[in-house]
């Protein structure tokens, strides 16, 4: 599990020991650098802030492409798309420039920021609050698509395939259906949407508003993917390969650099 729930919030694990990761430095910051309060401050809002525009920047610039079809992903931080490497190098930049004139406290401080980055890195690897995922391969599942035709998912082997949970009161589902589209459009991909817990009414309302047409356009009105997912929130995503074996799982919306990413290694 990469995510949790809070409420009707999901919130991503990485970045939730990312924020662990920032508690540790400002705590080890005041008792290691010594410094008075507002060059403190100073220091570690600019590292925080430093961080994140390094960590964005350096993502678009390895997924430029990807970027440059729509530019103004690059501002919906919310998405995924950060590089800790470079999040690290822009840190450990302004550390250099606020401390050059205290070699000491600079070495503590570029020790500190590599301490920071290694806590939340065997945080990430350790997982305490993830779990295991419970569904590993296209289960032999059957639902109906909106025009009443059964589909066993099972039988889906043989092709990858993009499976989505999604509902219509959910604003990320809707944000990231006309990525799912696009990738649909695909020869060599297969999505399936398979909406949780709604009508048949509801469904073909928005599709059709929307002028969205997917192959595999399923409902689950007891939210049996839901449970078989263990997922805790919506939407939830997960890539099988030909072999119907689970390759990605991500919870929360999609961004087109981490969709095409996961199309281009198949």
């Amino acid at each position: 599990m990469d995510a949790i729930a809070l409420g009707p919030m999901l919130i991503s694990l990485p970045r939730l020991y990312a924020f662990a990761a920032a508690l540790a430095l400002l705590a080890t910051g005041m008792l290691a650098l010594r410094l008075p309060a507002a060059r403190r401050v100073r220091w570690f809002n600019g590292v925080l802030l430093t961080w994140l525009i390094g960590a964005r920047l350096g993502h678009v610039l390895m997924h430029l492409d990807g970027y440059l079809v729509a530019p103004l992903d690059i501002i919906k931080l919310w998405q995924p798309g950060y590089s800790a490497i470079w999040g690290l190098l822009a840190a450990g930049a302004w550390t250099a420039w606020t401390l050059r004139k205290h070699l000491v406290k600079l070495v503590v401080g570029q020790g500190l920021l590599v301490g920071s980055f290694a806590l939340w890195l065997g945080l990430v690897a350790w997982n305490p609050l993830g779990s295991a995922v419970a569904l590993r391969e296209l289960p032999d599942l059957t639902l109906e698509n909106i025009d009443g035709q059964s589909v066993n998912l099972g039988e889906l082997r043989g092709e990858t395939v993009v499976l989505n949970l999604w509902a219509t009161w959910c604003p990320p589902c809707l944000r990231e259906m006309p990525l799912l589209a696009e990738a649909d459009e695909r020869d060599d991909v297969t999505v399936v949407v398979a909406n949780q817990g709604e009508s048949l009414l509801a469904v073909t309302r928005y599709l059709d508003a929307q002028g969205l047409d997917f192959s595999h356009a399923l409902l689950d009105p007891e939210q049996r993917l839901m449970v078989m997912t263990e997922s805790p929130g919506l939407p939830t995503s997960l890539l099988f390969d030909a072999q119907g074996q689970l390759v990605e799982r991500h919870i929360g919306e999609l961004s087109r650099t981490q969709l095409e990413s996961w199309l281009s290694d198949r």
